[in-house]
């Protein structure tokens, strides 16, 4: 796997909440995905490939909701690539949480990516080389 890149970096709101006054999983979820695809672009942009790709998400191999995320706490998602395959990419995004001077790994996930090309109509849209 290659060196961590943080993607995103975001402050949990008091909207982001779910009744037990912790941020839904399904937040945390969505901002994975988001960095998990900037990661993927990255990855292959930095290795000379497919400058039209863009990635839609395929598959979430894995996610580990390791400590729950609070109100206030300034969560960053960094992203490693695990493997580039013709038309997709493979991510690994660790969730870290930084709250009272702590770094707490609060989720982790593995999630597959394919490029497409945006332009195209949706009803067009298949995988697309990356490399190459």
């Amino acid at each position: 796997m290659t060196e961590p890149y943080t993607a995103i970096q975001v402050v949990m709101m008091p909207r982001d909440t779910n009744p037990f006054g912790t941020i839904f999983g399904g937040v945390i979820l969505s901002h994975i995905d988001t960095a998990g695809s900037i990661g993927a672009r990255r990855e292959v942009l930095l290795r000379g490939g497919n400058a039209k790709a863009s990635f839609v998400t395929v598959a979430i191999n894995r996610v580990e909701f390791k400590q729950p995320v609070m109100v206030g706490d300034v969560v960053k998602f960094l992203t490693r690539l695990v493997k580039i395959g013709r038309t997709s990419v493979t991510m690994h995004i660790d969730v870290i949480a930084e709250r009272d001077a702590q770094e707490i790994p609060v989720t982790d996930a593995e999630i597959v990516y394919v490029g497409v090309d945006a332009r195209l109509p949706v009803t067009d849209r298949r995988p697309i080389p990356l490399m190459g």
